[in-house]
């Protein structure tokens, strides 16, 4: 008689219960990250309008019709409940589904919570084991704390812009939104980190996010070596500060990154592309050598990749153990083989029913060898408010006044 498998696991977050009240990208990207670790996610939106984020993305048809691929990214997974908070009945359940609930994820600006009647304070009364996690610009404190915050503006108050490109063409701006996903990554961190201490001493927690606080840590050596040294950092375009020859370089077809940090993998790049004789330069015998003749060397290498393509460079230099790969479009990188071996791309059915391929990122690590997705796709506005509000112990005859009057 066999022996039946084992049970999986249950996931990391499951009976956690999170509330979503967030907007566009920096929270629903933290709720998001939970919800793909079995938190039950329930995103509170407003009544007829929703996050933000179901009107933006590249198809004009889906943004109107409230599935926004932008809104699609980052809420597969979670529940849809509609609140006008500006209701005194709406406000009320926000409150009953707080003391059911375990996390709270909200990005307004700050002090917007406390003119609707529902701030920190009022939430943790009603549940003191809550985890209030407030993602915002700058902080709930300092004296930018009231200013909007969008991506862009953190990246050009945070120094990443400056840093980003060309001497010729700096300030630049990085082609995705990096700082609202900082800011979301930190958040979800953040939230993790609380659930831990609540588990040994039953308090909650009052978390506050920085989305410019985000991107400056993860800015590394450019605020370190400031920090440090009182060297002010530059752009560098596709170079490397810390050596050299490290960064991007022309072959037969294409651009290869190439990161040759230390000596070893130097010697080998050079014997590998025919150019040995690099090794007895005097302008390339140390590193600090190296890297105040970047640009030669660069030249010189940039001969012995010509023979070959970049495809072909970055098997034989990665198997040599030499740092190395090609530098991809987005729809060559989501189609690497790689990633397809680890099921780091899913697909799921449309919200709405359409016949039409909806695909989404999975979490970025694996937990006990397995691969973690969304198993739900993101909800119609307002999709799950009957069911939310009877999970409450809202009665039918209740749910059907609080539609009547504009509450959900």
């Amino acid at each position: 008689m066999s022996t039946p498998a084992p049970a999986a696991p249950p996931p990391l977050l499951d009976g956690i219960r999170v509330l979503d009240l967030t907007n566009v990208l920096a929270g629903p990207f933290a709720g998001y990250q939970l919800a793909l670790h079995g938190a039950d996610v329930l995103k509170i939106e407003l009544p007829g309008a929703g996050d933000l984020a179901r009107r933006l993305g590249a198809d004009r048809q889906l943004s109107e019709d409230l599935l926004g691929a932008s809104f699609l990214a980052q809420n597969a997974g979670k529940r849809s409940l509609t609140l006008n908070l500006k209701d005194d009945e709406g406000r009320a359940a926000l409150l009953r589904a707080v003391r059911e609930s375990d996390v709270l994820l909200e990005n307004f600006r700050p002090g917007v919570m406390d003119r609707l009647g529902v701030g920190r304070e009022v939430l943790m009364r009603e549940n003191p084991r809550l985890i209030y996690c407030a993602v915002s610009g700058f902080g709930q404190t300092g004296p930018l704390r009231a200013r909007p915050a969008y991506d862009q503006i953190v990246q050009g108050l945070s120094g990443m812009m400056s840093v980003t490109g060309t001497p010729e063409v700096s300030p630049l701006r990085a082609g995705f939104p990096v700082a609202d996903t900082l800011g979301g990554m930190a958040a979800a961190f953040a939230v993790a980190a609380a659930l831990v201490r609540r588990e040994r001493t039953g308090r909650g927690a009052y978390l506050d996010v920085s989305m410019l606080e985000a991107a400056l840590t993860a800015m590394g050596w450019v605020t370190s070596n400031y920090l440090i040294t009182g060297r002010p950092p530059g752009p560098m375009g596709n170079e490397n500060f810390t050596a050299a020859p490290s960064g991007t370089f022309r072959t037969a077809d294409g651009y290869l990154n190439i990161a040759a940090n230390r000596q070893r993998q130097f010697a080998t790049l050079c014997r590998l592309i025919g150019r040995a004789e690099l090794l007895d330069d005097e302008r390339f015998a140390h590193p600090a050598d190296r890297k105040a003749h970047r640009e030669e060397l660069r030249a010189e290498i940039e001969k012995g990749l010509a023979e070959r393509t970049a495809g072909e460079w970055e098997e034989v230099l990665a198997d040599a153990g030499v740092p190395a790969a090609r530098v991809l479009s987005v729809p060559d990188a989501l189609g690497l083989e790689q990633l397809a071996e680890r099921d780091f791309v899913r697909t799921l059915p449309f919200p709405d029913g359409r016949t039409r391929e909806l695909r989404v990122l999975g979490s970025p690590f694996r937990v006990d060898g397995e691969p973690v997705a969304a198993t739900a796709p993101p909800p119609l506005l307002g999709q799950h408010t009957d069911q939310a509000l009877a999970e409450l112990g809202y009665t039918p005859k209740e749910i059907d006044t609080m539609k009547e009057r504009g509450a959900i």
